[in-house]
């Protein structure tokens, strides 16, 4: 648990977590919706499915989006020799960030607490690419 690497791992996964989550709720939406996935021609059909389905659709993407740049930074970082106590703390901040962003929006989606999440998830990828900045400058 001492690698860098491992808050990546754990991110990946908690994104298949909320795969299946997304699948578990959005075809039996769509079965009650009458929706056909063969026949749709655009996304915004869905838009006629239950707002808690899409809120953990949209939550799937967003994972798809910002911690993209938490992948390349851990991954540069363990290949910089960057892996220190903060750069995996705030690794590990990044990823219980990101997980409690998810169950905010998958479940009350109250934006004003995502917000608040999602700073912090960002300050932490902030002070990430700072360290590894630094360590370029000694």
């Amino acid at each position: 648990m001492d690698s860098v690497l491992t808050p990546a791992l754990a991110l990946i996964a908690w994104t298949f977590v909320i795969a299946a989550w997304m699948y578990a709720t959005r075809i039996p939406a769509m079965r009650k919706a009458r929706i056909n996935p063969a026949k749709m021609k655009e996304k915004s059909e869905l838009d006629v499915l239950p707002r808690p389905v899409r809120q953990i659709a949209e939550n799937y993407n967003h994972l798809h989006e910002q911690p993209v740049v938490f992948y390349a930074l851990v991954f540069y970082s363990h290949l910089a020799g960057n892996t220190g106590a903060w750069m995996i703390g705030l690794a590990w901040v990044y990823v219980a960030a990101r997980i409690a962003h998810s169950l905010v929006q998958c479940t009350t989606n109250f934006i004003p607490l995502r917000f608040f999440i999602f700073i912090g998830a960002s300050l932490a990828l902030v002070a990430m690419t700072a360290i590894n900045v630094a360590a370029l400058m000694v």
